[in-house]
């Protein structure tokens, strides 16, 4: 069973204050890049892997998505998206990334936000996204940068507290991390920037889209910290498609 740190009260807690505050790189960054290289989801069948507080499901029915599946493994974080839900076709799921089975070609779209690092056999779940998608369906996913989960150790700083620089080291060992994001102990997995895209093309995916999203200019002005993700990548957004198998 993958480690569920979303149902620590602590952690909960911490997480939910920082989106419904939107302090957090999500509405700032993630999210804005995300939608920019979603199709027109009108009609489509969507899974979305790690759903959170269903914001993505809910924001894909308003786009006219014909139905939303999110999947969580926290049950807080399931209890909270039925909280804020009010639609039939909108069905939340409790259950790890990696233990449950949708049968083939069930979705038209499959998107993941930052949720992947927390998933040991990556290449065993681009395999099964691939099943569920059909010819020409899309995957679209955010993850942790691997620039930031290779050393998860934070900031050097000054003699004052001021950044000065974020000490990259270990990037081709790729495997666990233990790092504290409001609480000690939290498991991320690392790999390489090459190893989320070629388990891609392996599976059969196209690569539409490799980005590192920076924060919107309207966001760097009402909170000038944000600009410190300029500084290093918070975060791989990456798009793909899959395409017909070859003779």
């Amino acid at each position: 069973m993958p480690q569920n740190i979303y149902d620590e009260p602590i952690f909960f807690e911490g997480y939910k204050n920082l989106r419904q505050n939107d302090t957090g790189l999500n509405g700032a960054l993630e999210q804005p890049a995300i939608r920019a290289l979603l199709p027109d989801l009108k009609g489509l069948r969507i899974l979305d892997m790690g759903c959170g507080f269903g914001d993505f499901a809910r924001y894909a029915r308003s786009s006219g998505a014909a139905s939303v599946t999110g999947l969580d493994v926290s049950e807080s974080m399931i209890a909270e998206a039925k909280l804020l839900t009010d639609d039939s076709q909108i069905d939340y799921l409790c259950s790890s990334i990696e233990e449950i089975a949708f049968p083939p070609e069930s979705f038209d779209l499959v998107v993941s936000s930052m949720a992947l690092h927390y998933v040991d056999d990556y290449a065993s779940i681009v395999q099964r996204v691939s099943a569920y998608l059909p010819i020409e369906g899309r995957f679209i996913f955010s993850v942790e940068h691997p620039v930031c989960t290779a050393n998860p150790v934070g900031w050097t700083t000054d003699a004052d507290g001021h950044p000065v620089s974020w000490p990259l080291d270990n990037y081709q060992k790729e495997g666990v991390r233990h790092t504290k994001w409001f609480v000690d102990g939290v498991v991320k997995f690392h790999r390489t920037a090459e190893t989320y895209v070629t388990t891609l093309l392996r599976a059969g995916f196209r690569l539409d889209h490799f980005g590192e999203p920076t924060p919107l200019p309207e966001f760097l002005s009402e909170r000038p910290a944000l600009s410190m993700n300029l500084r290093r990548p918070p975060i791989l957004l990456l798009a793909a498609t899959k395409r017909a198998m070859r003779d």
